[in-house]
């Protein structure tokens, strides 16, 4: 028997040791061509084991490289899709020239709301510090350093709102910072 210990309730650990004493007696009773060719059929099953390992690799790689170049080519139609209200409203505005102040005006405003929902729904949001609030170089630009009745650092006004998507920054807000005292 080898020396490798055997659990009595372990059938599947006597079995195996018992195959493997078994291929140790048949690998010293053969000769060496019946070794030789048992050494070549297993590189055989190796080598086309991995030559289908290599190519599923391969195909795995293309996949993800076509879904990838897809996903960048339609990347930006649920957003366009977003905004085509807000052209539709833009063009009906544009089609009544004869229209009163108020009314362009009236529209005017819907349209920038529903811009802002579609902004919204696409994760575009916008970076409106507070008065008072920490100059913070991340999400703001300071346009200006202003002497001021606040804490030193923080924002004065806001010049411009600046916009960021998956918290990301696409455009800091443009802002007039208090000066040290």
């Amino acid at each position: 028997m080898n020396n490798a210990q055997t659990n009595p309730q372990d059938p599947a650990g006597e079995a195996s040791n018992a195959a493997a004493d078994l291929s140790q007696e048949q690998g010293a009773s053969a000769g060496p061509e019946a070794r030789l060719a048992e050494v070549e059929a297993r590189l055989a099953e190796m080598s086309d084991a991995y030559l289908r390992a290599k190519a599923e690799v391969e195909n795995i790689r293309r996949r993800s490289e076509e879904e990838m170049s897809k996903a960048r080519k339609f990347a930006v139609e649920s957003f366009a899709e977003a905004l085509l209200p807000v052209m539709d409203s833009m063009e009906a505005a544009i089609a009544m020239p004869e229209a009163k102040v108020e009314t362009v005006l009236e529209g005017v405003h819907a349209t920038k709301r529903q811009l802002a929902s579609a902004l919204e729904r696409n994760k575009v949001l916008e970076i409106n510090p507070a008065a008072a609030a920490k100059f913070d170089p991340h999400q703001h630009q300071a346009i200006s350093v202003v002497p001021a009745e606040q804490d030193p650092g923080t924002v004065v006004a806001v010049l411009q709102k600046g916009y960021s998507i998956n918290e990301r920054v696409l455009r800091p807000a443009l802002v007039t910072v208090s000066a040290p005292r």
